[in-house]
């Protein structure tokens, strides 16, 4: 996972953590949102995302030797 992947996907766990303080997203769609955003900042930390293997994607760049 690139460093781009990575602070994107922190950014938007943010955002959902924000408007969930601040009562925009309730009920149901906040919990999914809010486990969501788990997720994300989960795989930001650890820097892989089981996703991505199983589509074969791939937001590191290349490595030179």
């Amino acid at each position: 996972m690139g460093s781009a992947d990575r602070i994107i996907r922190l950014l938007v766990a943010a955002l959902i953590a924000v408007l969930y303080v601040t009562n925009v997203i309730t009920g149901t769609l906040a919990i999914v949102l809010a486990v969501l955003a788990g997720v994300f900042v989960f795989t930001s930390l650890v820097g892989f995302c089981p996703l991505y293997t199983l589509v074969g994607l791939n937001t590191c760049g290349s490595k030179k030797a």
